[in-house]
């Protein structure tokens, strides 16, 4: 169980949490004692995920199915949160994917998948996160974007715009619920190169598409990194704990790159 339990007493909400980067966020916000809700498509995953976070932090925690582009699924998962945690301090919008190619070969579908799921996808999570948080009198909404959302990405379009759009969304958003003490930032991480996306399929895919090996492909996103490593879950947990917590109650509409300097370099 976590020592500093710096968000005792509040509930978490975390989309796309039954592996990866959202387990890892869902865990973190757990050891510093919130409530938290995982949810995700992978219902068995995220419900076996949440009781193993419950047990291990004595905490309440909950695992809820649902699909972020529907508005009924999602207000279903907001609505049981809330029944089952007794309401919602801090939403985390961590759900995404990434589809990437040339522009002359992007099936218009496939690109139009990841702003559903990307942007549109956020905006429901956001709303429903508004519909809660506004009769409790504020919040903490906070978007998992990019250092794509910074700066533009090659033959990844789809990726880059639908984080450009959440980037003006979330700015969009703080403006209109600051009035609800409501605070809307994003956090941009680098890129996350022991993850499961990149180790199971992003250097695979690089490689055969530039003829390097994946030791270099690796190598090669390592040398644009001024700090010289690839981001961790740690790195960004750190900066949601930080977004959701009482330090930052006088920010909102910010999007925190953590990239170890990439989107400067």
């Amino acid at each position: 169980m976590g020592e500093c339990r710096t968000l005792a007493g509040k509930s978490a909400l975390i989309t796309g949490a039954a592996q990866g980067l959202g387990l890892a966020l869902a865990e973190r916000l757990a050891q510093h004692g919130a409530d938290v809700a995982l949810v995700d498509l992978q219902a068995g995953q995220v419900e076996a995920e949440a009781q193993r976070i419950g047990q291990a932090e004595q905490v309440r925690a909950t695992g809820l199915a649902a699909d972020v582009t529907d508005e009924a699924q999602v207000a279903a998962a907001f609505d049981a949160a809330v029944q089952q945690l007794g309401g919602l301090d801090i939403v985390v919008a961590n759900a995404g994917i990434l589809i990437s190619g040339p522009i002359c070969d992007f099936e218009v579908a496939a690109w139009r998948k990841v702003i559903e799921v990307n942007l549109v996808g956020y905006m429901v999570v956001a709303k429903h996160a508004a519909r809660v948080m506004i009769p409790r009198g504020g919040g903490a909404i906070v978007q998992i974007n990019s250092k794509s959302g910074k700066t533009g990405s090659s033959k990844n379009s789809a990726y880059a715009a639908s984080k450009f759009g959440g980037i003006g969304l979330t700015q969009s958003l703080a403006l209109e619920l600051a009035e609800h003490n409501i605070r809307v930032n994003a956090v941009c991480p680098g890129n996350l190169l022991d993850s499961p996306l990149w180790v199971d399929s992003l250097y695979e895919q690089y490689a055969r598409r530039w003829g390097k090996s994946v030791d270099e492909v690796r190598q090669m996103y390592v040398d644009k990194v001024p700090m010289r490593r690839g981001c961790s879950y740690d790195d960004v947990a750190g900066a949601v704990l930080f977004l959701c917590s009482d330090a930052a109650t006088y920010m909102t509409g910010q999007a925190l790159n953590v990239d170890g300097g990439q989107t400067m370099h």
